[in-house]
């Protein structure tokens, strides 16, 4: 498991991004065992409150920068272009 800083502005809140780089079922299985909600899950990560952070670390989840992550989201192949998220590419099936 991967998370980016909590530096994401949004809803009142900081958020960080947590992702896997092998599998969403390994992403699924871990924000379920740390109480992430499914409802956090956005297509390809979980978005993760500032106030969960150090939580989601201490369960696991290896720090690394904003960059970083998304650079091994793709290189994974798990990364959901703004495209798709948009409707304008073919979806993941």
């Amino acid at each position: 498991m991967l998370i980016d800083p909590p530096t994401w502005p949004g809803w009142g809140r900081t958020w960080s991004h947590l992702v896997s780089d092998s599998s969403l079922e390994e992403l699924h299985e871990f924000a379920a065992r740390v109480g992430l909600q499914r409802r956090l899950f956005d297509e390809d990560h979980y978005d993760v409150p500032i106030e969960r952070y150090d939580d989601v670390v201490a369960a696991g989840a290896h720090e690394v920068s904003g960059h970083d992550l998304i650079r091994r989201l793709i290189r994974s192949g798990l990364r959901v272009t703004q495209a798709e998220r948009s409707g304008r590419a073919p979806g993941r099936g």
